[in-house]
């Protein structure tokens, strides 16, 4: 099967909180996750990581390193953490809302079964999860 190249951010701001988009279509809609998408043709993972997060959260973010990747059938995503480099968050193209959570409110979405599923296990396993408020 060929799966469908995908990327996502993780992004962190200066109180070590973390990026989330609500999802407004499928598959997971309306639930948490980090921001991205599809890697369109002839783009790099770098090129579409920075276009997929000024769509969803209005934010222009410089790419980093790559954190990991994750199949969800049919996608392969690859996370890469992201530095926001400009603009003002604000929800946009597929995503419903967006948001800074610190670890209390990851912890009280995922008790709430909020999240896209393995979200909290992925990142904690990639020492990306936010940090507790100040």
């Amino acid at each position: 099967m060929d799966h469908i190249r995908c990327v996502g951010g993780i992004v962190h701001d200066t109180d070590g909180r973390l990026l989330l988009i609500r999802r407004a279509n499928e598959p997971a809609r309306g639930r948490w996750s980090l921001p991205g998408g599809r890697v369109e043709p002839g783009e790099t993972d770098r090129d579409a990581v920075v276009r997929e997060l000024a769509e969803e959260t209005g934010l222009t973010v410089e790419a980093g390193a790559l954190v990991g990747r994750v199949t969800r059938e049919p996608y392969l995503i690859h996370d890469y953490r992201c530095v926001v480099r400009g603009g003002r968050l604000t929800a946009g193209d597929d995503a419903s809302d967006a948001r800074w959570v610190d670890r209390a409110e990851l912890t009280r979405m995922e008790y709430h079964d909020e999240l896209t599923d393995n979200l909290v296990s992925t990142l904690r396993a990639w020492g990306m999860l936010p940090h507790d408020s100040p």
